[in-house]
């Protein structure tokens, strides 16, 4: 059933900060991401102010905030095992001993990767998969320890998320078989991947888990259920899934023993483009097994799934657990392509106590946004109590913030061009996270891939 009408419409228009035009509508139920999150503080503004012109032409910050490059694709990795490989996507951080902090970085290389991740023994899956991830250490300054491989040999690695135990699940955003595009084995998994010591891990495929073209993941730290993002843009489109492991919460491994793959299903809603109402709800959310996970003969979304459906969803993206609901994204629709109606972001709540879906951010056609460049890809939460949104589209690409009260500002913009003078392009953001003491903000322009500390006032 659906209602509307308890949360009050908001629209935000961003100006003043290099992005004017950008316009988002908000929910009220936005605030419960917030509450719980550990440190979290209601800021008392509108964000950190205008963004100030980098002199070295890399990131454009607020004042008062200042980065440092970690690590460049091309550039030897500092084990030794070769380049820095192409492609920064996903990543998160974690704690490491005497205030050091462990990145584990994606590279969503497909077969004409520019950079491989170089493939090691005992951490290859596909001697001719040139994705995987690679792994830094830094110490409390930020500066870098260490940086290697924790996987290779997979393929186009896009996102993923942590685990409670501190793992990383690295996701292959692909339906490739083995034969196609040279691979010598399947893709479309989930690996775990340590981010202190990924011999622990290896590079085995959570098969249970599904093959389909993965994006993020999140996971309940109460039940152990693990939600999955499906990147599909072209029609049918993909499916928002749950996982229910053998061993929930068991730790490091633990997914390996198995477990069921369902999709979740919204009676009277085939598509979840075709909700506008910003706190839309739907109080009967249901979940279907998947009849094949491995996808042997057909993908999953194409599978039969009885006579009620399935509910689809173009480019579902970034996946995050805060407070007692998962959250997730879809980057846009376009009617052109087959969704039932146009946005440019949407971002979903699913409380699994009540088994409710409620629609809280919609980006655009009907707010001041006015193309689908500026589109919702990965998110987390800051130690402000806020959110934090990388930008993936057209022209000049952001960092947004969402503040506890709804406010819409801009945090970072890349300044490295892509292309031509006369037709210049902006690598996307990806991969944005915080230390675990909250004072730093991670993040990954995809191209040239390039990885960032950013500090600064984040909880004046």
């Amino acid at each position: 059933m659906t209602k509307t009408g308890r949360f009050a419409t908001r629209r935000q228009v961003l100006a003043g900060t290099g992005a004017v035009g950008v316009g988002i509508a908000f929910s009220g139920a936005l605030s419960e991401l917030f509450t719980g999150t550990a440190g979290a503080q209601p800021l008392s503004h509108e964000g950190y102010g205008p963004l100030v012109s980098d002199p070295k032409g890399l990131l454009d910050l607020p004042e008062g905030f200042s980065y440092r490059v970690l690590s460049r694709e091309g550039d030897p990795l500092r084990s030794g095992e070769g380049k820095v490989p192409s492609n920064h996507d996903g990543m998160s951080a974690f704690a490491g001993r005497g205030g050091r902090v462990h990145l584990v970085r994606n590279h969503e290389n497909r077969a004409d990767g520019k950079v491989p991740v170089p493939a090691i023994e005992g951490l290859t899956y596909d001697p001719a998969g040139k994705g995987g991830c690679t792994a830094l250490t830094l110490d409390s300054r930020n500066r870098v320890l260490s940086e290697r491989v924790a996987i290779a040999g997979t393929a186009v690695n896009c996102a993923g998320g942590p685990t409670p135990w501190g793992t990383w699940l690295t996701c292959e955003e692909t339906e490739d078989k083995a034969g196609t595009a040279g691979y010598a084995r399947d893709h479309g998994f989930i690996f775990e991947v340590d981010p202190v010591d990924p011999r622990r891990t290896g590079a085995v495929p959570l098969t249970a888990m599904g093959r389909f073209q993965h994006e993020a993941i999140a996971v309940d730290p109460r039940r152990g259920v693990v939600y999955e993002t499906e990147d599909a843009f072209q029609k049918p489109f993909g499916l928002f899934y749950r996982f229910l492991p053998d061993r929930p919460l068991g730790g490091r491994g633990s997914l390996r023993a198995g477990g069921r793959l369902q999709a979740m299903r919204v009676p009277g809603v085939p598509d979840l483009s075709s909700i506008q109402d910003i706190g839309a709800e739907f109080d009967r959310v249901e979940w279907v097994d998947v009849p094949d996970p491995q996808a042997a003969q057909t993908p999953i979304r194409l599978q039969d799934f009885g006579p009620k459906g399935i509910t689809h969803a173009q480019k579902l993206e970034g996946c995050y657990w805060g407070g007692r609901s998962v959250y997730f994204v879809s980057s846009f629709a376009r009617s052109a392509e087959g969704s039932a109606a146009d946005h440019f972001g949407q971002v979903w709540r699913y409380d699994p106590d009540r088994r409710r879906l409620t629609l809280v951010i919609v980006f655009g056609p009907d707010t001041d946004l006015q193309k689908p460049g500026e589109s919702p890809d990965n998110i987390c939460l800051a130690p402000s109590g806020g959110l934090m949104v990388c930008e993936d589209g057209e022209g000049a690409q952001h960092v947004y913030g969402v503040t506890r009260r709804g406010k819409v500002y801009a945090i970072a913009r890349n300044r490295q061009t892509i292309g031509t003078q006369e037709e210049p392009e902006w690598g996307e953001f990806a991969g944005v996270t915080f230390s675990p003491d909250g004072d730093t903000m991670y993040v990954n322009c995809y191209r040239p891939g390039t990885t960032f500390a950013v500090t600064g006032p984040w909880r004046r």
